[in-house]
């Protein structure tokens, strides 16, 4: 699992720890039950937590009890009966093209992190990345001459992207110019954005980086690093592309998952029912 994943399911497991041993104190692990965990999912409720929050919590906890069953620590695993909250799918927030082309202008190119910020975002929306998936491109992973970039996605899973030459202009520009002349950290030689000090780009730091710009051009909407991806595929499919190369660009396991990006394209929608339907024309 990737780091940000271990993390997670390391959080959900220490709710459940901390909340046994404040309502059931001296309840060990094995004699855990049912009407323990729905207790926790009661107490989450009470937090006001997001459906999405509490879905993944109880999926942690899950995880846990399979490994444990899996152990032999547990002879029944209690969360078989519990049953996660229904999550609604939202449509997501995706930006203009040309909301898109204001936030790149505002950056300032007269500064190193400038030329850098470019390239990211350009790349990032070029490409349909996970900001996990940018901070840790490597330059070895790098295949501008034929095109392509070397991505890692979740669960470490490799794909092949391919990048256009706007984005792969930036690079250059970036790593011919800036980034050769930067103290590089050790075991971060590789690692093509670095932060002022040499070393890999938090994904905070790429959030506040596009909170800047979306303040600088006075955009009302929030924006945050899944706003580009979800830009991204949303302009392939309302220009016609195939959902399965969609799909395979995203890195989603289901295509169920991208087949949300198809519902947000209500111009188009407008325009079938004008040119089909007797009520509309």
């Amino acid at each position: 699992m990737s780091d940000n994943t271990v993390e997670a399911y390391l959080h959900d497991v220490a709710m459940l720890r901390d909340h046994m041993a404040d309502a059931f104190p001296g309840v060990a692990v094995e004699s855990l039950q049912l009407e323990h965990l729905q207790s926790l999912l009661a107490v989450i409720n009470d937090l006001e937590l997001s459906v999405a929050t509490q879905a993944r919590v109880l999926s942690g906890v899950k995880s846990f009890f399979r490994y444990l069953l899996l152990e032999e620590v547990i002879k029944r695993d209690p969360t078989e009966l519990v049953d996660a909250p229904k999550q609604r799918r939202a449509l997501p927030h995706v930006l203009s093209l040309a909301e898109i082309d204001l936030l790149f202008a505002a950056i300032d190119h007269s500064k190193p992190e400038g030329v850098r910020n470019h390239a990211m975002l350009e790349t990032m929306y070029s490409c349909g990345l996970r900001v996990s998936e940018l901070i840790s491109l490597h330059i070895s992973g790098l295949y501008l001459d034929v095109g392509f970039l070397k991505v890692i996605g979740k669960g470490n899973k490799e794909r092949l992207v391919p990048i256009g030459e706007e984005a792969a202009k930036h690079i250059n520009l970036y790593r011919d110019n800036i980034r050769i002349h930067m103290n590089i950290k050790k075991g971060h030689e590789d690692i093509l954005f670095l932060n002022r000090r040499g070393a890999m780009l938090t994904r905070v730091m790429v959030f506040t980086i596009l909170k800047t710009l979306a303040l600088k051009i006075g955009l009302k909407q929030k924006v945050h690093p899944h706003t580009l991806r979800h830009s991204f595929a949303t302009h392939l499919v309302e220009g016609g592309a195939d959902l399965r190369a969609v799909q395979e660009m995203m890195g989603h396991k289901s295509i169920t998952t991208t087949e949300i990006y198809t519902h947000l394209d209500r111009t188009y929608l407008r325009q079938t029912l004008e040119k089909y339907h007797p009520r509309f024309r």
